[in-house]
Order: C-alpha cells, then sequence, then structure tokens
C-alpha cells in the first residue's frame, strides 16, 4: 500500500506552518521519544551485565538466564508491529506510557525473585513488552508524521537513543551490582521508567495536526502529519503481515535484520562481558567497554542516518553488514585480560556500525510500503529480535557446552555476509531509486 498523494482537499484548514524562527512542536515530540528511547534500550541490556552477578547467587546457568534474556529479545521484537497498530488506534502517549509502567512493574518484581521462572516473568516478559512497545517502530511512527524534512537526519539520532542509554546505564549497572549486588540496579531501573512517564504526557502529541501545525518541512497541502481515522488497533498489524509477507523484498530485509539482531544485541549484547570475563578482564572493563560502543554508536547511527538521505540504501547496508562480519571473524583473538590497542579498534569500529542498519531499513520500508511502513518495519524489527533470541540462547549454550563463546563469534560473522547478499537483492521502484 502506497502513501495516497497529498492534496490541499485532505488537509484540515487549520493547520499551518510555524512562524519563522519559533519553535516547531516536532522537535519537542522527538526530544521525548529520545528520551523514552534512552530508557528502553537501557532497561532492556540490563539482564546482560547482571548475568554473571545471578549466576553466583542462584548457581542458574548461562543458557538458563540466557533464555530469561532471549524472552525479552523476542517480546521486544514480536510486541513491535502491534505497539505501531496500537500507536495509530490509541494513539502514541497512552501506549508509551502503559508501556513504561511495564518496564516498572518487571524491574521492580525482580528484586523479590528466588527461583528462575519468576527471572522470565518479570525480565523477560513484562520488561520484554514494556520496551517492544518502545522500539524501533516507534522511531518510524514519530518521524513518519512528524517530519518530511531531515526525515533520515531524525531517524538516525532516535535510533542513537539506544547507544546514549547503553553508555550512561551499563557503566553504572555494572559497579551498581558489583559494589551493592545486582537489587539496587534493578529498583533504579524501575524508578527511572516512572520517572519518564510525566515527561510523556505532556510533551508528547501524536499527530501535528493535533496542535495546528504541518510537518516539519511539509508543503502547503500536504497530508503527512493530519490525524486521520483510527486503522483498526491491533488487527492491523497481521493485515498488514498479510500484505507485505507476499513481496520479496520484505524477506530480504526481515532477514537481514534478523542476522543484524543477533549478531549485536544478541550475542554482544547479551555475551560480551561475559566472552571477555572468560579472559580474565573484568566485568566492569568490559561493559565500559560495551559503554564505549554506545558512544560511537550514537556518531556511527547519525552519521547513516545523513548518508541515507543521500546515498542508496541497499549500498548501505552492504557495507555495513560486510564489515561486520569481518570483525566479528577476528574478535576471538582479541579478547586478553586487559584491553589492547587492536581491542579498542574493535570496540570503536563496531560502535560505528552497531546499529547504523536502522536508518536505511526504515527508508526501504517506507518506500516499499507507504502508509503502511511503519508497520511493516514493525515486522521486520520483530525477525531483528527473533535473531537476537535464538543467537542470546544459541551462544549460552555453546558456551555451556564448549566452554569458549569461540563459535559463537564465527558463525555470526558467516551470517553477516549472508544478510550483505539479501540486502543488495531488494528492489526498489523506479521513483524511488532515481529520486
Amino acid at each position: 500500500m502506497h502513501t495516497p498523494p497529498e492534496t490541499p482537499e485532505t488537509v484540515s484548514d487549520t493547520v499551518t506552518h510555524p512562524a519563522r524562527g519559533r519553535w516547531h512542536p516536532a522537535w519537542s515530540v522527538a526530544a521525548v521519544g529520545f528520551v523514552a528511547l534512552l530508557g528502553a534500550a537501557a532497561f532492556r541490556s540490563v539482564p546482560g551485565v547482571l548475568m554473571d552477578p545471578l549466576h553466583e547467587e542462584f548457581g542458574w546457568s548461562h543458557g538458563t538466564i540466557g533464555a530469561a534474556v532471549s524472552l525479552n529479545l523476542l517480546l521486544y521484537g514480536l510486541i513491535s508491529p502491534f505497539a505501531a497498530a496500537l500507536m495509530d488506534r490509541f494513539g502514541i502517549r497512552r501506549v508509551v506510557a502503559c508501556a513504561l509502567l511495564l518496564v516498572a512493574t518487571g524491574s521492580g518484581l525482580t528484586v523479590f525473585m528466588t527461583q528462575a521462572w519468576q527471572l522470565v516473568l518479570t525480565w523477560g516478559l513484562l520488561v520484554g513488552v514494556g520496551v517492544g512497545s518502545m522500539s524501533m517502530p516507534f522511531v518510524a511512527t514519530i518521524t513518519g508524521r512528524w517530519f518530511v524534512r531531515q526525515r533520515g537526519l531524525v531517524t538516525g539520532v532516535l535510533t542513537a537513543a539506544g547507544a546514549t542509554g547503553q553508555l550512561i546505564f551499563l557503566p553504572l549497572v555494572s559497579a551498581l551490582a558489583h559494589d551493592h549486588g545486582w537489587r539496587l540496579p534493578s529498583l533504579i531501573v524501575a524508578g527511572a521508567a516512572l520517572a519518564v512517564v510525566p515527561l510523556v504526557l505532556l510533551f508528547i502529541r501524536d499527530y501535528p495536526s493535533d496542535v495546528g501545525v504541518l510537518a516539519y518541512g511539509a508543503r502547503p497541502g500536504s497530508s503527512v502529519g493530519v490525524r486521520t481515522a483510527p486503522l483498526g488497533g491491533a488487527g492491523r498489524a497481521v493485515t498488514v503481515l498479510v500484505r507485505v509477507a507476499r513481496t520479496p523484498g520484505f524477506w530480504l530485509l526481515a532477514g537481514g535484520f534478523a542476522v543484524c539482531g543477533a549478531s549485536t544485541n544478541g550475542l554482544v549484547g547479551t555475551h560480551f562481558v561475559s566472552a571477555a570475563h572468560d579472559h580474565g578482564m573484568p566485568s566492569t572493563t568490559a561493559a565500559g567497554l560495551l559503554a564505549v560502543v554506545g558512544v560511537f554508536d550514537v556518531a556511527g547511527t547519525i552519521f547513516s542516518g545523513w548518508l541515507t538521505d543521500r546515498v542508496d540504501p541497499r549500498y548501505l547496508l552492504l557495507a555495513y553488514y560486510t564489515l561486520r562480519g569481518l570483525s566479528l571473524l577476528i574478535l576471538p583473538s582479541l579478547f586478553a585480560p586487559g584491553t589492547e590497542p587492536s581491542m579498542w579498534v574493535f570496540i570503536i569500529f563496531y560502535g560505528l556500525d552497531w546499529i547504523a542498519t536502522v536508518p536505511p531499513t526504515v527508508v526501504l520500508c517506507r518506500e516499499l510500503f507507504g502508509d503502511d511502513g511503519p508497520v511493516a518495519f514493525g515486522w521486520v524489527f520483530a525477525s531483528h529480535q527473533i535473531g537476537s533470541a535464538v543467537a542470546a540462547t544459541g551462544a549460552g549454550v555453546i558456551r555451556d557446552v564448549q566452554g569458549s563463546y569461540d563459535l559463537a563469534w564465527y558463525l555470526a560473522g558467516g551470517l553477516c555476509g549472508v544478510a550483505a547478499l539479501m540486502s543488495i537483492l531488494v528492489r526498489r521502484s523506479r521513483a524511488a531509486s532515481t529520486a
């Protein structure tokens, strides 16, 4: 389904451009969205840092803890297309506020757990549903409604919120868990989630037309950002999936994004600290390296958004996946008790490439599926998290069986080569490719 022609008749007479020099409300929505996404990514990444403390206190295996993380990652993706559809039906504010409350509940309840199934229920189910409702389709919804000009750049900035959340929370959580046990970080996550709720309710609006303005950069008469009738709620997610699943482009994007998730959140995000610890590196040092990944991810993802406005997104994906795969193949030889220069090179490079794949993938979904783009991207992102979940559990099992993560790094590197090939095979529309 493609975006209908934009005509003056589709736009309310009350929708105007803000006066020159005035702050456009799109930037307020983007700023609060950044904070919510920052929190969601930070909350989701916490279990990876707590893996060793939980193992030491309860004796749970890496595979058992990885299973809870896998459910979190799986729901982070599978909930997202339904969340995107519910945002169309009930509004962004309501969905995001409820999601934050779920995260606070799940994280807060972990301090009472004594058995592994309770970890699955709290960090896996409740936090997974919560963060899944604030995942990358939330980015596509904001940028699709509120921005015409600089859409790719804003997509990159909002996507980078995940890296910034990792940057802020991972060293803090690791240090707190080391000094005070893992329960205090869980309570801090719950409090942080609650603190964001008032910001969402006060500053986020669902459509530019709700406050009497056009989307940022929209031409007079544009229908972008104008409130329309609700489109069927969660059932629309299934309808869109049935429609887009008939196109090869969807499966190529979904397959590539599954590898993206496996090679980032599922493998590196979940197991890097534990793998580094296996080679004698202190957990706090390894968590600090992941934080540095977050620093460079901010720059890499914003730059990727800027490039996406100017370069064929398929070529960007080809480059990102190829270079990522090569870096993973050499990672096992870089682990050491200390941080050698070669490890710093990997961390900087991997940070620049971490989620640089998101802006070009969002743009391709918009081109291929029009108004269904945010929900279609929700399903593509679901494949990302399926890949993450498989890698989180699979790498833990490999570690338990072989005593080493080496095979997991090699498999992920090879799969990145497959993702690069799939990306270049996506067929763009003639209008998009000549724009």
